[in-house]
């Protein structure tokens, strides 16, 4: 019960961290771009790698914090983290298809369903505005 705790309090900043970081950057480069969200993935990218390769090569990291950082952090400042994470150990591990797939299937099947979820909101809105 008390990792639920590691997790939520590390989401909590790294949702924080998200917003307050991905604001700053739109602000700079402006809305043309989502330049915030393509940095943000890719630091939260490199974040979770250097934390798990550390955490999980040696000793010196605890479950706790680990999980404080990977799941919770990470997986609050951005997701992407572990879709990269999960895809450059397959490569590693010399699973190319496996990885390749995982990439189309995780970025394609994404995108349909985020216009699905257009369609749904959408059929919702027109129901609500006839009732």
């Amino acid at each position: 019960m008390l990792i639920w705790l590691y997790v939520a309090v590390g989401s909590a900043f790294g949702g924080v961290s998200r917003y307050v970081v991905g604001a700053a950057i739109q602000q700079r480069f402006g809305l043309a771009f989502p330049m915030g969200t393509l940095l943000i993935n890719i630091t939260g990218s490199f974040l979770i790698g250097f934390i798990l390769r550390l955490a999980l090569g040696g000793t010196q990291m605890s479950p706790e914090t680990r999980i404080f950082l990977t799941t919770g952090f990470c997986g609050g400042f951005t997701t992407f983290s572990t879709f990269s994470y999960d895809t450059a150990t397959l490569i590693e591990g010399g699973q190319y298809r496996r990885a390749g797939t995982y990439v189309v299937l995780s970025v394609v099947v994404s995108i349909i369903a985020t216009f699905a979820g257009f369609a749904l909101a959408q059929s919702a809105l027109t129901f609500r505005s006839r009732a």
